[in-house]
Parts: structure tokens; sequence; C-alpha cells
């Protein structure tokens, strides 16, 4: 199987990201949003579209 070497060093990346953390998902994502804010970029939320359930089906 082909492997992607850019893929491969996201996927160390957020291990190791996630090791300093004891893969506690809150205090992941509470040190994501810390960087996010001290990051001084504008975050844009979208809102959440629905789909109507004919879309989703098809």
């Amino acid at each position: 199987m082909w492997e992607d070497p850019i893929v491969e060093k996201i996927h160390k990346i957020r291990e190791e990201h996630a090791r300093k953390f004891n893969f506690d998902l809150q205090a992941i994502y509470n040190d994501l949003k810390e960087q996010e804010t001290k990051s001084g970029r504008k975050i844009i939320s979208l809102p959440i579209q629905k789909r109507r359930l004919e879309e989703v089906n098809s």
C-alpha cells in the first residue's frame, strides 16, 4: 500500500500532541482552543446547514 509521507508526518505530530495530554480529549481541546486564541487570527464559524432527508439518502 502506498504511504503519503506528509500524512504520516501529520499523524506523528497529532500522536505526540495527544501523548502530552495523556490522550485526554478535553485537555487536548483546551490546548487547541488556547493556541487558537493566542494566534490572534480571526476565527470564523459557519452556521450548521441542515440537510433535507432526501439529500442525505441520494
